[in-house]
């Protein structure tokens, strides 16, 4: 069972929003169809090290983008890296998305595209190598890429686990 971590409070970071996805679903009902927008939106502080996604629906684009904005700014989450990069490889898994995240070294950029590359821009990490794998539906690319944003441990951290004194390894 995971442990849940406090919540970080969306007031006191400078975040910013990214659309990675819009998609227009029809609904037939008896009287015809009815049309609504879904937005995926991303939102991070790279100063802070904090990302979150979240999805909203409406009737028009821009109050789904704000839904969206809203539902992210409850889910954030923070980010253990090192200087400029990550501090090892991470496989991050949803459903048939899968996505590779490998440390790289300064000036590298960020190496990814579409979903991944929002949620790297969004996180603030400079310098990262990404593959994705499987599937390419957004929603579960992104889902993937911050899980394995989730599964970075820091350093000192794994040392206390270990019981060994972090300048050992």
């Amino acid at each position: 069972m995971a442990v849940q971590a406090k919540r970080i409070d969306p007031n006191t970071l400078n975040l910013k929003e990214q659309v990675v996805s819009i998609n227009r679903v029809t609904k037939v009902v008896k009287g015809g169809k009815n049309m609504s927008f879904s937005a995926l939106i991303v939102v991070g502080d790279s100063s802070a090290k904090v990302v979150g996604y979240g999805v909203g629906k409406a009737k028009e684009v821009p109050s789904a983008i704000r839904k969206g904005i809203e539902a992210a700014k409850k889910n954030l989450r923070k980010i253990h890296m090192l200087e400029s990069t990550i501090p090892h490889q991470v496989l991050g898994k949803f459903g048939a998305g899968i996505v590779l995240l490998k440390p790289a070294r300064e000036g590298t950029g960020v190496i990814a595209g579409g979903p991944v590359r929002a949620v790297i821009q969004a996180a603030g990490i400079p310098n990262v190598l990404t593959k994705s794998i499987g599937t390419h539906n957004p929603h579960n690319v992104v889902k993937a890429t911050i899980n394995a944003l989730e599964q970075l441990r820091d350093k000192k951290k794994v040392a206390e686990a270990r019981g060994l004194a972090p300048e050992s390894f």
